[in-house]
């Protein structure tokens, strides 16, 4: 579980730059070599600690859980510049030259490293998830299955618009981690969830909602443990999401792949819409019959992913 690290030269993969990567991760489960490979990709805010008493999906994956630690090594790298192995040294000011294809490229050049040439799974949500359809893009034949949630694979025109939003917030504002996390909290949400939640209830002292102050705390948190570099670049990666993958593209994906492919949505997410996640199913169905669908029903949108832990376990029990 401890945080190890690989030195990726930027030549390795194409990309301009005199600062090579300094890629950290940890391990779970089985030592490597000894079962089949898991890849977990965390979300705009998340990192490498995926299981264990602090992990961040600790409810899925465990000794016992949905992703078995019997069973499986549970790889998980953290993306460069999200600031997690507190080195400032390694955090990305130049973040507007990064895609979710270079992420996913370094994802590839690392695993080599670690002498992984087939994954049996790669598993993420929301960013992650999208960062998984990038590397299943890269090697088409070197995933046994597929499994993005919350998320697709290319940004829809809503999605850019956000980041927009978050990014001038971020560049703009006296509080910028703060009050961008605000403004993405309401993103994460509906309507409904947040109204179930609160009530229009007040705080204690009565001087301000309820709503607000759990606004104000997640803003605060976020700021005790993220960078702002880091959160500028994890917002500037939603915007590329496939910005290289044409129709054509696409299709020739599926004529090499030997994927199986599910794709879980959310039907109350607003960030990554189910119905553009079912229209990639619709258009992969037409041409490849390895390819599901699913959806978690659920108030509480994006977020539900990391809340509806029954409905993902029932989902996901089949593959693990």
């Amino acid at each position: 579980m401890c945080l190890q690290s690989i030195v990726i030269s930027p030549s390795e993969i194409g990309f301009n730059s005199s600062k090579d990567f300094n890629l950290t991760y940890q391990l779970f489960g089985k030592p490597l070599g000894t079962a089949p490979i898991v890849l977990v990709n965390h979300a705009l805010t998340g990192n490498s600690l995926v299981a264990g008493t602090s992990g961040w999906w600790n409810q899925l994956i465990g000794k016992n859980l949905t992703i078995n630690t019997e069973h499986f090594t549970i790889l998980a790298f953290n993306i460069p510049g999200n600031g997690y192995d507190n080195n400032i040294e390694n955090l990305i000011t130049n973040y507007q030259y990064f895609s979710t294809k270079i992420i996913a490229q370094l994802f590839w050049k690392a695993l080599e490293k670690l002498n992984i040439t087939k994954l049996y799974a790669i598993i993420g949500g929301s960013l992650g998830g999208a960062i998984a359809w990038e590397m299943a893009f890269l090697k088409p034949t070197s995933i046994e299955i597929l499994l993005p949630i919350a998320c697709s694979y290319k940004a829809s025109d809503w999605l850019i618009g956000n980041v927009l939003v978050q990014n001038s917030i971020l560049n703009h504002s006296s509080k910028p981690i703060e009050d961008a996390r605000m403004h993405a909290m309401l993103l994460y949400r509906t309507p409904e969830s947040i109204q179930e939640k609160f009530q229009n209830k007040r705080d204690e002292s009565n001087q301000s909602y309820q709503i607000e102050s759990w606004l104000k705390y997640h803003g605060k948190t976020l700021k005790d443990r993220f960078k702002l570099d880091s959160y500028k670049l994890m917002n500037h990666l939603l915007k590329t999401i496939g910005e290289n993958i044409t129709e054509d593209d696409f299709n020739d994906f599926l004529d090499k792949t030997t994927t199986k492919i599910h794709i879980i949505s959310v039907d109350s997410d607003y960030m990554f819409t189910e119905k553009e996640q079912l229209n990639t199913f619709l258009f992969i169905k037409k041409k490849y019959s390895k390819v599901y669908y699913n959806k978690i029903e659920s108030i509480h949108g994006h977020d539900a992913f990391l809340i509806e832990y029954k409905q993902l376990h029932n989902l996901l029990q089949p593959y693990f």
